[in-house]
């Protein structure tokens, strides 16, 4: 081969051969990314699954009632703080890992259906009567998202955030 051939290959490569590697990199990024994402949500919604069982297996504290609540003792109302604060752990984690203020479209998809768990458990009496002391501690950002939802949601009388943490 002569040098001139050489150089031309040379050149061939650095004209595509470089800025297709540099591509092939970068889409294996963003699909290794998107894979990583994809395995947060899983092990997140998984996590749910089992805070559903430990729901399943509490019946007496009726922790999926929206209607009010005959009052509970001493011990039940233990086990309902300890179960709502693995949940609200829960949503803290969602957040933290899911949330962001501009989202794609499949990062949104995925935080909306956290956000409808969220939304579903704070419309709940037993629930919001507790968040003042669950949201204690917890990440600010998640903190103000909860508190924002709870301004413009009714509480159990109707009146528009008058729940205040």
């Amino acid at each position: 081969m002569s040098r001139e051939l050489w150089e031309l290959l040379s050149y061939v490569v650095t004209v595509i051969g470089l800025p297709l590697a540099i591509a092939v990199f970068l889409f294996e990024q963003r699909k290794e990314r998107e894979n990583e994402e994809d395995e947060v949500y899983q092990q997140l919604s998984d996590n749910y699954q089992d805070f559903l069982k430990v729901a399943l297996a509490n019946p007496d504290l009726r922790l999926f009632s929206v209607a009010g609540m005959s009052p509970l003792d001493d011990e039940q109302g233990e086990r309902q703080l300890i179960i709502f604060s693995m949940l609200i752990s829960l949503f803290e984690r969602a957040y933290v890992l899911l949330y962001e203020d501009t989202m794609s479209s499949k990062q949104s998809r995925r935080w909306n259906s956290w956000e409808d768990y969220i939304q579903e458990w704070c419309r709940k009496p037993h629930f919001r009567s507790l968040l003042p002391v669950l949201l204690r501690g917890e990440d600010p950002g998640f903190v103000r998202y909860v508190e924002q939802f709870l301004a413009s949601e009714p509480d159990a009388a109707g009146t528009p955030g008058a729940q205040s943490l």
